[in-house]
């Protein structure tokens, strides 16, 4: 069987998991371009993982620059099979306070225009995305969170918006009636292209602020959000030490098999270019 491997898409805060051994730096090139930063391989509790700092070393790239496509073709390149993101978030309900984990199960995409699908350049694909993260993911990630001590919510409408800047307060209203529990500006486009990658995707989420619909609690202060930032970092990395554990042997979810019945063009329709420049997630089916 081969070796389970595991992608941790580190978000604002986490840049680096340590305890990694027998560590690898690799930077790859992949026909989209360059992924955010060089891939950080080692192994982590006996569990191989190739660790990616979403935004680079030092945060460097805002939400919309985000390569995307690179950042989840170069899991694939590596093996990953599951990719466990890592985000901040703001609550959107009273409910979920600040330094509150969240594993949503829902997206709302209000991003503009970002690439978020492999499938062009001369072939058509539609994966099924009704439910758009793993649930067996899922739920490893919601009893880390309760094995480590956080509040955690499982569960949960993650509203994905274009930023760099955060919502007006009209926006964030909005938003509320909405039914949305959570937002942030990174997760949906890795979900949507890691299901056509065929490998199992979910988020920790941290609440590291109310948005501004909640005018008690004032406007989004950056000093705060990195306070509890800090803090939720060492709780992810628990999180996701547990989590890699318990991982099954073997993917029996929809997300292993999500291209079986996918992709629509004609194999001899297909332009060689792109044949050969998606051989790591299509090369099965062809």
């Amino acid at each position: 069987m081969p070796e389970k491997i595991v992608g941790v898409m580190g978000g604002s805060g986490l840049y680096e998991m340590e305890g990694l051994e027998d560590v690898q730096t690799i930077s790859l090139k992949t026909p989209f371009g360059d992924p955010s930063d060089s891939f950080f391989v080692g192994h982590l509790e006996g569990v191989k993982i190739a660790f990616l700092p979403r935004h680079g070393k030092g945060h460097r790239i805002q939400p919309s620059s985000l390569n995307f496509k690179a950042n989840i073709y170069g899991m694939k390149m590596l093996d990953v099979q599951w990719i466990i993101g890592v985000s901040a978030v703001g609550s959107m309900k009273e409910s979920i306070h600040p330094g509150d984990m969240v594993i949503p199960n829902q997206f709302i995409d209000q991003t503009k225009g970002r690439p978020n699908t492999f499938f062009s350049d001369g072939i058509v694909g539609h994966i099924s995305f009704a439910d758009p993260v793993c649930p067996v993911l899922s739920q490893i990630l919601f009893e880390a969170g309760k094995e480590v001590g956080v509040t955690v919510h499982k569960d949960g409408t993650y509203i994905c918006i274009e930023g760099p800047q955060f919502s007006t307060r009209a926006e964030s209203r909005l938003y509320r009636t909405w039914g949305v529990d959570i937002i942030g500006m990174t997760n949906l486009p890795e979900a949507k292209l890691a299901r056509e990658a065929e490998i199992c995707y979910s988020t920790i989420a941290f609440a590291t602020d109310y948005d501004c619909w909640r005018e008690e609690a004032g406007d989004v202060s950056i000093g705060e959000v990195l306070r509890i930032l800090a803090q939720s970092t060492k709780i992810a990395k628990s999180a996701i030490r547990y989590a890699i554990k318990h991982l099954p042997e073997k993917r029996e979810c929809l997300c292993a098999h999500a291209l079986k019945y996918a992709l629509i063009t004609g194999k001899k329709f297909i332009p060689e270019k792109t044949k050969k420049d998606l051989e790591p997630i299509i090369g099965k089916y062809l």
